[in-house]
This record gives C-alpha cells, structure tokens and sequence, in this order.
C-alpha cells in the first residue's frame, strides 16, 4: 500500500481527490490534511509515500510547510496551484517540489502524476551507487556517465543519439546557462551552423520527447524566448 498525503483547506477538494485516487488503484491509501501545519505533523509522524498540497491554506501555506518537509524528508510533493501562481511555482521549484498540478484538475491527469512520482522515487531508492572513479555529470535527477556515454532520469536509462547526447552532456555541464541555438551548435557540432540552427532545434524536439514527462511543458530543457535554451539548474 502507498500512503498519499492529501491536504487542501478546501475540504471538497480533498475528498474529490481521495475518490479519484482510491478508484484508480485499490493500493492507495489516503491520509488528510487541512492546513500546512497538519500536513507537516502528518510527514513527521506516519510513512507518507507522496504528498499532495495546496499552496493557499490557513495557519501555514503550502510553500512554508514545503520548507519544513523538506528539512527531514525528501517525500515526493506535488503542489496544487492556480494558473495565477506561476511565481510561486518557480519558488517552489527551487524549494523542491517534484510537481505540480493546476486548477480546475482533470482525474486522468492527477492519477497519472501521482503513479509517475510514486514509480520515480521507487526507481531512485533502487538506484545503485555510481563506481568510484568514473566520471559523472548531474544535475538533479538527470545523470550523466561519460565513460559509458549513458544517461539515466530518474533512474531511469533513456537512450539517445550521439547527438542528443552531446547536447544534453553540453546543457547539463553548464545548467542555468541561456545559449542561442547557434551557440549549442558550435559547441556539439564544433563548426559554424552557417544557417543550420534549426536543427538543433529538431534535436532538441527529441531529446524533450525522451527526458520529459510532459514534452510540452518541459522542466529540464527549458526555452527562454529570444535567447535560447537552458537546462534548469536543480542541484
């Protein structure tokens, strides 16, 4: 059974969210909360799996009581937020939220996050420990093995073109850093693009296809518009 944390101050959404989980799996076992507070008591004393949390709620909000979890415990938190919220999901994202899911919620869309980060964090606790001595490039979940010319997401090997690889190798070493496509492909292709840019865009296209949850919504290739593109710094 994997205990879920629901907690919204909103007690119709907490219920709406128990009913949608509990009928998609029978192995789901809801806990709730109704204030950041109780939400923060409720991870310190039971085996919580994943927390599920508003960010607007009485007492403490969701970013302060992600603040405390996130002092003791590395449970997944998938945050609840209002399309007017953008600035608090990049707090916090910073912060160490693994999600987040936007108001009005569709009941596909949430069973289908939560059973995502309930299988990523069991593939990270099964994740073995990296040889001594090889040489690995990471940014949050996504690592890189030179030697072997592997990358892995969320523990998980994803496999890519020597291209893509090069890409992703070149983004990750420097992430935070904006570079133009024609600066991407100087470096991987180590000549001028003279006009060829767009294909590091097509190859961009791919590598978001293959490391991205959701490809339209990218959170580790990130565009910045009329620069370029980033990785997202998640160390």
């Amino acid at each position: 059974m994997y205990k879920i944390l629901i907690c919204d101050d909103e007690k119709d959404i907490v219920r709406a969210l128990r009913i949608y989980l509990v009928a998609d799996s029978k192995d789901y076992e809801i806990v709730e909360a109704y204030n950041g507070r109780q939400a923060v008591e409720a991870v310190k004393e039971g085996q919580i799996d994943l927390v599920i949390m508003d960010i607007m709620m009485p007492e403490m909000d969701g970013i302060e009581a992600l603040c405390e979890i996130r002092e003791f415990s590395d449970v997944p938190v998938i945050l609840l937020t209002a399309k007017s919220e953008a600035e608090d999901k990049r707090m916090a994202f910073r912060l160490g939220i693994d999600d987040y899911i936007t108001k009005p919620f569709n009941k596909i869309e949430v069973a289908a996050r939560v059973e995502y980060q309930l299988r990523r964090n069991a593939r990270k606790q099964e994740t073995q420990p990296v040889p001594q001595g090889e040489n690995v490039i990471s940014n949050g979940p996504v690592v890189i093995r030179d030697e072997s010319k592997t990358v892995e997401v969320d523990g998980k090997p994803v496999s890519l073109t020597p291209t893509e690889y090069s890409i992703i190798k070149f983004l990750t070493e420097n992430a935070g850093t904006v570079f133009s496509p024609k600066e991407i492909y100087k470096q991987v292709w180590k000549t001028d693009p003279l006009g060829a840019e767009s294909s590091v865009l097509v190859h961009i296209r791919h590598l978001r296809e293959k490391i991205e949850i959701y490809p339209a919504q990218p959170r580790y290739i990130i565009s910045v518009f009329g620069y370029g593109y980033k990785m997202e710094k998640m160390d």
